[in-house]
């Protein structure tokens, strides 16, 4: 019998306020396995793909190893949890958190692993930055590329360096931060061991799970979000700010090969200006860029207001928008047109750099 595994576990305390995304699978490739190897290539990973519901047990400890807080969450049926708790006890602070899976085996709790839950610092400083074509140059477009891209580490890719350097420039300046990456979900691995390669010490790896393309009923994507990543990328960026809470500055890096700068400056408008988050829906639910579901359309709305009355307790978060652009593209990214966002001169808010 196959032994249950995490994917991925991601805990974020803020505002004592404890947020858990998670994914557990029954394939023999683990969070343990995968991170063992530092040239591992996403084709290895291929066996995350298994579809079936499973019950999490979290337990809370504090700084002398004591239970502060213990309890079970049911997944969805691919695995997967988003768990929200009170993060302050009596107990003292969480320092650390135990995971059982206690569904499969009557009666037995099936060690996960333990984990350091990230505490989001005050003032809070958040960095976001895309993966493919931001940090590495990838290339997906040919069947040659793809045949390439599952069977070779990243690595083989160019870096591109002026991101590289931009991404550490900000951690320097205590900016935390998360990687967002329409990548396929097993692709982490090769992801985490590049940029312990390139000295980015990022805990927190957000990807595209393509178990949804596979379900009817249960998945959040359809087909049509195989190419599109305009609904993916901004409710991942969504879903890290409701984790994270707003923070007082936001810097966003991004490439100009797709539709980054479009969504970056959506979640701008939704940020800023004390904005109608139904209107914001409406204004862009239509554009090529998401061409919502009907499922999506109301995910979205309700993700909206969400963010909206987060948004409101802090007003003057600064945001800053990096789009890497290279001499074929800069001039058009820099005249392009926004007619869906609300505010003018949209682009002037936007750092174009070339690389």
């Amino acid at each position: 019998m196959d032994r249950p595994y995490l994917v991925n576990f991601s805990a974020i305390i803020s505002e004592n306020q404890l947020s858990i995304r998670a994914s557990i699978t029954d394939s023999k490739t683990s969070i343990q396995q995968t991170e063992k190897s530092l040239h591992s290539r996403p084709i290895q990973s291929l066996g995350l793909f298994s579809k079936e519901s499973y019950r999490l047990k979290i337990v809370a400890l504090n700084a002398k190893n004591e239970t502060i807080f213990k309890r079970e969450y049911d997944s969805d049926s691919f695995g997967r949890f988003e768990i929200k708790a009170n993060a302050k006890f009596q107990g003292g602070q969480i320092e650390k958190l135990v995971a059982f899976e206690t569904s499969k085996i009557n009666g037995l709790d099936l060690y996960l692993g333990s984990f350091l839950p990230l505490v989001i610092k005050n003032p809070k400083k958040i960095i976001i930055s895309d993966f493919d074509k931001t940090l590495v140059d990838t290339r997906y477009s040919t069947p040659k590329e793809m045949y390439y891209s599952l069977n070779r580490p990243l690595a083989y890719f160019p870096s591109v360096e002026p991101s590289i350097a931009l991404l550490k420039n900000y951690m320097e300046k205590e900016f935390q931060p998360f990687i967002l990456s329409a990548s396929p979900h097993f692709y982490e691995a090769p992801i985490r061991d590049w940029l312990y390669q390139h000295e980015l010490f990022v805990s927190d790896i957000f990807l595209k799970d393509y178990r949804d393309f596979f379900s009817i009923f249960d998945g959040r994507l359809s087909t049509k979000d195989l190419k599109k990543q305009g609904f993916y990328k901004l409710n991942q960026l969504i879903d890290i700010l409701l984790m994270t809470g707003i923070p007082d500055e936001l810097a966003l890096m991004g490439d100009g090969f797709e539709s980054d700068p479009f969504i970056y400056m959506v979640l701008k408008n939704l940020l800023t200006n004390n904005s109608d988050p139904w209107k914001n829906w409406k204004a862009i639910k239509n554009n090529a860029i998401f061409n919502l579901t009907s499922k999506q359309d109301s995910y979205f709305l309700t993700k909206f207001y969400q963010l909206s009355e987060l948004a409101k307790k802090k007003p003057n978060v600064k945001i800053h928008i990096h789009i890497r652009a290279t001499n074929n593209n800069v001039e058009s990214l820099k005249t392009k047109k926004y007619e869906q966002i609300s505010y003018q001169k949209a682009n002037e808010t936007i750092d174009y750099y070339l690389a």
